[in-house]
């Protein structure tokens, strides 16, 4: 075989693993397809998730259903006030031996892990979400002026409630810039919670099983960047992210006057990732224009902000992204 039949083949054998990853997923987390899609995103992609919804949508259950499926030493930690650096890094103990002599020993902290569930991120002080920024990007931390590397793969799921504000701490954008998506996790309609309700509340569960272990999906991850992606694909995302940069000469009219900021390289790097995810989760080998659109606002809408003005007169920002995006898609259909 070629390459490219080597390739071909390797990427239609993951599609399959993947779609019996995804049904082993819904045994436990009923009805919300579009959240376990952008899940295995992240997974995917080799980055993390930020997760925002009510309480009692599931969120805590995907990704202890996510650990086992995907074959993933996972850790859960609950953000509080009083919440410190340590409690999720560790620190240095001093101890002695029997001999009576003294050292320090590291006790690991829970981020020690391959995914890590930091359930309402936003409630822990700036001082405790800062001590992930350096674990998510580099996937190493420094504790006592040594860097010890974490596990591998690592990924971090954050939960984040969107109306319980007080007492919360909102996440920098240098932070919220380290999550690859955003995913929303909305009310089930009435059917998947009459599914749900039967499928809860009765003597056993369904259980998942696993389907990866954690050396399969470094493979997938590796793969994925292999993936091809078209010269027009590339082109759209350019378009896409600098189209939401107000500063940007040919930026419209409507985003010059009501985003703050726009998204930066690192939105366009996630998006590049994020295509060609959606394609392999759809069996495809290539990603598509489509695609680009789909996962516009999952990947874009943590990384820009409205104005003053915007905010004020009500403007939605997922609204505007999906309106922009499908102005671009209708421009390069004609041309």
């Amino acid at each position: 075989m070629t390459q490219a039949e080597d390739m071909v083949a390797e990427i239609e054998a993951l599609g399959d693993k993947l779609a019996e990853a995804r049904t082993s997923i819904t045994k436990r987390f009923i009805g919300q397809d579009r959240v376990v899609e952008l899940t295995l995103t992240a997974l995917l992609c080799g980055g993390h998730g930020l997760l925002i919804g009510l309480p009692g949508l599931g969120k805590t259950r995907l990704v202890e259903t996510l650990s086992t499926v995907m074959g993933l030493q996972g850790n859960r930690v609950q953000f509080t006030p009083d919440l410190m650096p340590a409690d999720i890094l560790g620190s240095e103990v001093l101890e002695t031996a029997e001999d009576g002599t003294r050292s320090f020993r590291f006790i690991e902290g829970p981020i020690f892990c391959q995914l890590l569930m930091a359930d309402e991120i936003n409630r822990a002080s700036p001082r405790t979400q800062s001590a992930l920024l350096q674990a998510m990007q580099e996937k190493t931390v420094t504790v006592a002026g040594q860097s010890r590397s974490l596990g591998v793969p690592f990924h971090v799921l954050a939960t984040q409630n969107p109306i319980e504000q007080e007492g919360t701490y909102p996440l920098p954008e240098a932070q919220l810039d380290r999550f690859l998506v955003q995913i929303d996790v909305a009310y089930p309609d009435r059917e998947t919670e009459r599914d749900i309700l039967i499928a809860t509340t009765g003597e056993t569960e369904a259980e998942s099983t696993e389907v990866f272990t954690a050396k399969e999906l470094i493979e997938a991850q590796r793969l994925l960047r292999r993936m091809p992606v078209g010269e027009s694909v590339v082109e759209m995302i350019l378009d896409l992210v600098r189209a939401f940069r107000p500063e940007e000469e040919d930026a419209s009219p409507r985003v010059k006057e009501t985003v703050a900021w726009g998204p930066g390289p690192r939105a366009a790097q996630a998006l590049m990732l994020a295509v060609r995810a959606r394609a392999l989760l759809q069996g495809r080998l290539a990603p598509s224009a489509e695609d680009v659109i789909d996962m516009a606002r999952p990947v874009l809408s943590h990384r820009m902000a409205l104005n003053f003005a915007a905010r004020a007169r009500g403007d939605s920002l997922q609204g505007l992204i999906d309106e922009t995006a499908a102005d671009l898609s209708r421009s390069k259909a004609a041309a």
